[in-house]
């Protein structure tokens, strides 16, 4: 909601801020450069700060750093992607990847494995609680997210009527959400492992890992593409987007499960990691002028530097301590945010 009213149909998603001055092909290099530079960062950062000991720390760069650094990049593109899929689904440049149960439903899956040993009870549920445990918390906050969304599609009848999903969307986050914290009063020693998910991290990112984002990304990303120019089509409105010949409500499943798929694969590998989804379209709107097409691979490019540089600073700020990723995300979106906004004001 915003402002008292639906995010749908306030504003077209693809027309940028005033003042873009950049092509997309330059855009593009920048950021391609940003992520080569933060990459060779993550490699360099370690307990200690920043450091180019390559040789001595050859076992750390291959085993922890490296996969690390290449998963918050991917994770980050993954999160780009699906925020500028949100905000031309539902019209909207305020609309993010978590607007339709996913993050509640990840959230509630993390809670159940990290209760299910003491909550459950061998003796009990031998078999529910074995299952629970095999899934693993990654498993289960992906099967959690498709599950939010998939409820919030049922609740919704369909993708047909986008402020009907969105409002199911939120009542399924509400309600999971109630479901999760019931159970963390159940079992409290769940509470730990749910606070670490919800602020965010990095830190247990490894080659699987990565594997499985850039596998993901490479499935949802030119399908994504593929539906560039019904986005644009949806910008005009459902009238004209339906004059065109476009089949609405099959389009919205499609674009919701993609959505769906790049959010669960992210959340399940990093947690709750806030605004970047939100916030990587808006950077690249307020550089250039691009139909969804570009938009698209520019928001998931903008996604993976953005996390890729919390996850250095995350590292580096305060080492030997590590600050939590999704934390440091928080503080950036809110602060663009507000001065977006201040900027607006005054305009």
């Amino acid at each position: 909601m915003n402002g008292g009213r639906p995010l749908v149909g306030t504003a077209p998603a693809v027309l940028p801020l005033p003042g873009a001055r950049l092509d997309a092909s330059r855009l593009a290099l920048l950021l391609l450069a940003a992520a080569l530079a933060l990459l060779a960062l993550g490699l360099a950062a370690g307990s200690e700060g920043i450091g180019w000991r390559w040789t001595e720390d050859a076992p750390l760069i291959r085993d922890i750093r490296a996969p690390r650094s290449l998963g918050a990049l991917a994770a980050g593109a993954l999160l780009g992607l699906a925020g500028a899929l949100a905000q031309g689904l539902f019209r909207n440049p305020l609309a993010d990847p978590y607007l339709l149960g996913s993050a509640a439903g990840a959230g509630l899956g993390v809670v159940m494995v990290l209760a299910a040993g003491g909550l459950l009870g061998v003796s009990i549920a031998g078999a529910l609680t074995e299952a629970l445990l095999r899934l693993g918390l990654v498993g289960a906050a992906f099967v959690g997210a498709l599950a939010g969304v998939s409820l919030t599609l049922a609740m919704a009848r369909g993708a047909g009527r986008p402020t009907v999903l969105l409002l199911s969307g939120v009542v399924v986050g509400v309600l999971l959400t109630a479901i999760a914290d019931g159970i963390v009063m159940l079992s409290p020693e769940a509470l730990r492992g749910k606070q670490v998910f919800l602020l965010g991290s990095t830190s247990f990112l490894g080659w699987s890992s990565v594997a499985v984002l850039a596998a993901v990304l490479a499935l949802a990303l030119p399908l994504a593409v593929s539906m560039a120019r019904a986005l644009d089509a949806l910008v005009l409105g459902d009238a004209t987007a339906a004059s065109l010949g476009l089949p609405l409500p099959r389009v919205r499943v499609l674009l919701v499960g993609l959505m769906a798929l790049a959010t669960g694969a992210a959340v399940a590998q990093v947690g709750l990691v806030a605004f970047v989804g939100l916030v990587a379209p808006h950077l690249v709107r307020r550089s250039v002028t691009v139909t969804h097409g570009p938009l698209l691979g520019l928001a998931a490019l903008a996604g993976g530097v953005l996390l890729l540089a919390a996850d250095v600073a995350a590292r580096s700020l305060l080492a030997p301590l590590e600050l939590p990723v999704g934390m440091l995300t928080a503080v950036f979106g809110g602060l663009y945010l507000l001065v977006l906004l201040r900027r607006r004001s005054r305009g």
